[in-house]
């Protein structure tokens, strides 16, 4: 398995890690006032990420490495900037807002060049069904 997929995988894991130990925190409590943290935490970081790991595994040799480096660093870097501001978000400290605004256009950017290198290994490949 390629480097980039270990990569996206062992994010996605450690994202995967933090929402259960979220999730286990709200039950214990009963305070499921970060509910929208731990939803994008499992989404964005666990579900996301895992399978642009597999995707990459997958792709194999005609994986754009660059390109796929890329969309990991972007991708990380937005949910380590947008995941905690959401939750300084919901306990109502509004100033987040501008910096978390970038975190969420890396996020959409990451998802951008992760559609480019779909589209760069469909054309290296093989014509098949």
């Amino acid at each position: 398995m390629s480097r980039i997929s270990i990569a996206f995988f062992g994010a996605a894991a450690l994202y995967g890690l933090v929402g259960m130990a979220m999730g286990m925190m709200m039950g214990a409590s009963g305070d499921h006032s970060l509910m929208p943290v731990h939803a994008h935490m499992n989404l964005l970081g666990w579900a996301s990420l895992a399978l642009m790991g597999a995707f990459y595994g997958l792709a194999g040799a005609r994986t754009p490495a660059k390109l796929a480096w890329a969309n990991f660093i972007v991708s990380n870097l937005g949910n380590l900037i947008t995941l905690p501001l959401l939750a300084l978000l919901l306990g109502g400290n509004t100033g987040v807002v501008p910096v978390m605004v970038a975190g969420e256009i890396l996020i959409v950017l990451g998802m951008v060049l992760f559609v480019v290198a779909i589209a760069k290994v469909g054309r290296a490949s093989p014509a098949t069904a």
